[in-house]
C-alpha cells in the first residue's frame, strides 16, 4: 500500500515518528501516544494540512513525503464501533481512545481509519513502534508548492 504526507521539509527526515502527535495529541490519538499519520492519497495528504491552517502565509517549506506499507500489515477499523461524532470538531475523546487502543494493543502496524475531511478517503495510523516497522518504507520525498489558487481565502 502506498502512502503519502505532507510535512515541513525541515521534518520531512523523521515525518513517521509520530513525535507531533505524541506531543499535541489529533483525530485518532490523545496527547502522550505515539502514532504517526498518513493519507491513502496525495490530495488528501494537501487537505489534512489546509484544514488545519488558519493564514496561507506559512505555507513554504513543505515536502510530500510517499511512504510503502505491505497490506497484510493494515488493518481496517471496524465501522460499527465509530460514535455518531466521530468527525465533528473538536475531537471527541472517545475517537482518540479508539486510535490509543489500538496502539496499545499492538495488533497490526498499521490502522486504515475514515478521513474526517473526504468521505470515501481513509488516513493511515502507522504505530512506529510496532516490529514490523522494518517493512515501512519512505519512497520518496519532493518538494512541495501550493497551488496558489487553494490559498486565495486564506490569504485575506
Amino acid at each position: 500500500m502506498r502512502l503519502w504526507r505532507l510535512i515541513k521539509t525541515k521534518y520531512a527526515s523523521t515525518a513517521f515518528d509520530g513525535e507531533g502527535a505524541r506531543i499535541f495529541g489529533a483525530r485518532w490519538n490523545s496527547p502522550g501516544t505515539r502514532v504517526a499519520y498518513a493519507a491513502d492519497n496525495s490530495a488528501l495528504a494537501v487537505l489534512e494540512v489546509l484544514v488545519h491552517l488558519k493564514t496561507g502565509g506559512i505555507l513554504s517549506s513543505y515536502s510530500l513525503v510517499t511512504a510503502t506499507i505491505p497490506d497484510g500489515k493494515v488493518e481496517d477499523i471496524d465501522k460499527s464501533i465509530l460514535p455518531v461524532d466521530w468527525n465533528s470538531s473538536p475531537v471527541p475523546p472517545k475517537v482518540q481512545a479508539i486510535g490509543d487502543r489500538w496502539m496499545t494493543s499492538g495488533t497490526s502496524l498499521a490502522f486504515r481509519v475514515p478521513s474526517a475531511i473526504v468521505p470515501g478517503s481513509n488516513n493511515i495510523l502507522i504505530n512506529p513502534q510496532h516490529p514490523d516497522f522494518a517493512h515501512f518504507a519512505v519512497e520518496a520525498i519532493e518538494p512541495f508548492a501550493f497551488d496558489l489558487r487553494l490559498l486565495r481565502s486564506r490569504a485575506r
